[in-house]
């Protein structure tokens, strides 16, 4: 039987983590739910790869007017905004407002950092924003440090920390920025070392190590096997019966 090499490959990758750290992967992941009270996920995005160690730990937020909003936005923005628009009376947008909110259950928060580390984490589309401060609080190495955080482009510090995350549009997702509040001299020294602690950073990677253990996989040792088709006996033509006169019959 030819076994196809994409999903002999396939099967392999998928059985090549240890089953006793597949295990500790998970018991992490709940752990450090348990502590934050919320899912996360900490990766690196595809650009910090090319970037070496002693650079990408200085690395320096982009200049203002690389956020400024330019004319061409603007109108672009408005034109969407034109299309969108329908004459719709208040009680039906209202009733239609109220069934998008139902239907959107989480909202997944992505915070960048600017070491190029993301953070990850899941909150209710009616939690407030201050419910990612409190969280960051938690998981930043320094949190005896001001910070805020914006969105961009164009860049735009967030503020109001009692909006939800409807309410902001930050749903079903979103991206945020992290920098810490120093003055340009001091924010050298801050960005030094690691903007998570290393027990956050120790969870890198693991979600995904997770996701490539699919259950019902078949072991790589396994090879496929088929099944012979059943039987069929072989079906002979009945025999003419003999006719047999009656024996009341009389012609």
């Amino acid at each position: 039987m030819i076994v196809d090499s994409a999903s002999a490959t396939k099967r392999q990758r998928f059985t090549a983590v240890d089953p006793m750290e597949l295990e500790s992967a998970k018991a992490k992941l709940a752990a450090a739910k348990e502590k934050f009270g919320r899912e996360i996920r900490v990766f690196e995005t595809a650009t910090a790869s090319s970037v070496p160690p002693d650079v990408s730990s200085n690395v320096s937020e982009e200049p203002e007017d690389f956020y400024e909003f330019t004319p061409e936005d603007y109108y672009r923005l408005l034109g969407t905004k034109k299309e969108e628009k329908h004459l719709k009376t208040k009680k039906i947008r209202e009733a239609e407002e109220a069934a998008r909110r139902a239907r959107i259950t989480k909202a997944v928060i992505r915070v960048r950092f600017p070491d190029n580390y993301i953070l990850e984490a899941t909150f209710h589309p009616s939690e407030t924003i201050k419910s990612l401060l409190d969280l960051l609080v938690k998981v930043i190495a320094r949190p005896e440090l001001p910070f805020y955080i914006y969105t961009t482009p164009p860049k735009k510090e967030i503020k109001d920390f009692s909006q939800d995350f409807y309410s902001a549009g930050f749903i079903p997702g979103a991206v945020v920025y992290f920098s810490f509040d120093l003055p340009k001299g001091d924010d050298g020294a801050a960005a030094s070392g690691s903007y998570l602690q290393e027990e956050v950073m120790s969870l890198q990677g693991l979600d995904s190590m997770i996701e490539k253990m699919e259950p019902g996989e078949p072991s790589r040792d396994e090879s496929p096997t088929t099944k012979p088709p059943p039987s069929v006996p072989d079906q002979k033509p009945a025999a003419d019966k003999k006719k047999i006169k009656p024996k009341w019959l009389k012609l």
